[in-house]
């Protein structure tokens, strides 16, 4: 199968990938990715990728997104990994859902509890308004990050 992006490295990308593999100071995953630009160097080994894969116990496509990385965007964006440009997913509380949560969580607990827990402040924040949907998780959280006493 012909390769369809080909990794050249030159003398002074070589050798920074090999002082950076053999310090080992640096994030495994920039070592890994290091050590496969390294081997997948038309110039130098030019191992297969199936090799590499074996090699570096790697997928495939793992070996595809770096060659393709090197090629399209250069030598520094196949070692680092790609900055997320936004959250995945907005936050569901904002700073006044926040502040409600926390008014209700020092308030009184409903009725046959002793306190509050997350399920509850999580239902209970849903019934008033303050949120669509939410998860005992994201209530945990959020009371973590104002470190909120429970007692």
């Amino acid at each position: 199968m012909k390769q369809k992006y080909i990794v050249r490295l030159t003398e002074e990308e070589r050798r920074g990938l090999k002082e950076l593999t053999t310090k080992g100071k640096a994030a495994a995953y920039k070592i890994k990715h290091a050590n496969i630009l390294l081997k997948a160097d038309a110039d130098g080994p030019a191992w297969p990728d199936k090799m590499i894969v074996e090699t570096f116990s790697v997928c495939e496509n793992t070996v595809l997104a770096i060659r393709r990385r090197f090629v399209e965007q250069g030598f520094e964006a196949a070692l680092n990994r790609k900055k997320q440009e936004r959250p995945s997913r907005a936050y569901k509380l904002d700073g006044e859902a926040e502040t409600r949560l926390m008014a209700l969580r020092c308030g009184n607990p409903p009725e046959g509890y002793s306190r509050w827990n997350l399920r509850l402040l999580a239902d209970k924040a849903v019934e008033l308004g303050i949120v669509d949907t939410i998860s005992h998780e994201t209530v945990r959280q959020a009371l973590k990050k104002t470190r909120c006493v429970r007692t």
